[in-house]
This record gives C-alpha cells, sequence and structure tokens, in this order.
C-alpha cells in the first residue's frame, strides 16, 4: 500500500508541475498575443494637408504725408494747418468720412545754416514741419484710385508724398479656421489613399499641429517657415498646412 500511495504522489507532483508548466506557458503567450495586439494599434503614420483659397483685400490703409519750410514757426504752422484744411477737403470731396482718416501730431525740426566747410552751424535759417494723414476704407479700389491722384494736391502747392498702401483681411480669424478645418480633412484623405494601398485602414487621428499659415500675393510663389502675410497686394491667396499622425488598423 505504501508504494501505491508513492506512486500516486508521484503522479500529483507531475501533474501539478505540468499544469503549473501550462499556466507558465499560457501567460507567456497571452502577453505577446497582448503585446502584439498593442503594437498593431500603435501604428501610426503622420502626413501633411494642405489647403488653400484665393481672395481680395476688403481693408485698405493709405499713409501720406506733407511738409512745408519756412523762416519762423508761426508762418510754418499756419502753411501747414492750411494744407491740413485742403487734404481734408480733398478727402470728402472724394467720399471719404471724417472718421476714416486721422492725422498726427504735428512734427517741427530746426534748419541750421550750413558753414563753408559742409558742416551745420549754431545759426537757426528756418523750420520744417511735417505732418502725416492715415486713410482706411472697405472701398479698397476706390482707394487705391485715390492714392494714385495726388497729383491734385501737388498742384495746390502742398509738398505732399503719396506712401504706403496696405491691403488687409478683415475676417482673417474666421478664415483661418476654416482654412485649418480643409487642411486637416486634406491630411486625413492622403492618409487614407496612402493606407488603403496596401490594404489597411487607418484608426482615430492621435494629434494634429498647425504648421505655416501664408498669406501671400494671388500668384506669388513665396514660403516662410515663419508664415507670411503680404499686404502690398489686392488679391492673395491663402495657404494652410496641417501636421497630422493617424493610426493604421
Amino acid at each position: 500500500m505504501k508504494d501505491i500511495r508513492e506512486v500516486k504522489d508521484y503522479q500529483i507532483a507531475v501533474l501539478g508541475l505540468l499544469i503549473a508548466l501550462g499556466a507558465i506557458v499560457s501567460t507567456y503567450i497571452l502577453s505577446n498575443a497582448v503585446i502584439s495586439y498593442q503594437k498593431m494599434n500603435t501604428q501610426t503614420l503622420s502626413v501633411t494637408g494642405s489647403a488653400s483659397q484665393e481672395i481680395k483685400s476688403d481693408l485698405a490703409v493709405w499713409n501720406l504725408s506733407y511738409e512745408v519750410r519756412s523762416k519762423d514757426l508761426k508762418s510754418g504752422y499756419a502753411k501747414i494747418n492750411s494744407d491740413k484744411k485742403q487734404i481734408t477737403d480733398f478727402l470728402a470731396a472724394n467720399s471719404i468720412e471724417a472718421g476714416s482718416f486721422k492725422f498726427t501730431p504735428v512734427a517741427s525740426y530746426p534748419v541750421y545754416k550750413r558753414m563753408p566747410n559742409g558742416y551745420d552751424s549754431n545759426e537757426v535759417d528756418g523750420y520744417r514741419l511735417s505732418q502725416n494723414v492715415e486713410v482706411t476704407s472697405n472701398d479698397v479700389d476706390k482707394l487705391t484710385k485715390l492714392s494714385e491722384n495726388t497729383s491734385q494736391l501737388v498742384n495746390k502747392n502742398i509738398e505732399v508724398s503719396s506712401n504706403r498702401m496696405d491691403y488687409y483681411v478683415s475676417n482673417l480669424d474666421e478664415l483661418k479656421i476654416k482654412m485649418l478645418a480643409e487642411a486637416t480633412k486634406d491630411a486625413k484623405q492622403r492618409a487614407k489613399s496612402m493606407v488603403e494601398s496596401t490594404g489597411g485602414h487607418i484608426g482615430v487621428m492621435n494629434d494634429a499641429r498647425m504648421g505655416v499659415f501664408q498669406i501671400v500675393a494671388k500668384n506669388s510663389t513665396d514660403v516662410s517657415d515663419y508664415g507670411i502675410y503680404n499686404t502690398s497686394a489686392i488679391d492673395k491667396k491663402i495657404n494652410a498646412v496641417v501636421n497630422a499622425t493617424f493610426t493604421i488598423k
């Protein structure tokens, strides 16, 4: 009887060992399966999407300046105030409302007599006075045409200079949101085309980052890592870029 019990005990021990070994092997296989599944689900694809749209500026800002040279400040201020009045009348005559333009304070500088050696002396020979005016309008074509007619002011003995004309897009924030959404859709479509060509499918979008956002002249090919906002052209093109990452199934 003792021998039979020893045999049974031995069989039970062997069986227990096999069960334990099986559990270890099963755990190992299951762990590897989980890891493989996780790896499959963490495979990602990064793509770049873009979108562009042509648009016309709807806000123009015109800067012009004028100056006066005079022997004394009193007569200088009288002349520059007269010039200011004529410029105001000129703008009003061309349907520019009073609230659409503003004058800067008058700047005045002494002009010194030149010595024979070419250097300035300490003796004041007169004064130079100058003033700037900024004109804003939503009618970009009208203001552009007006800026080309400053000869009318020159004919009135006003020493005027037509400076910078800048063109802006007033609803840029709304357009930016729209363009980034379109660029994201483009990124998704690119990822889908790339993955489906190999029999796979894209999953959720893990990450999306805004790339370069640029506003350039209509036919421009300018590109900058820091972005561009062209203000010299009426007709513009908006370019938006999005870098997106998708999971692969």
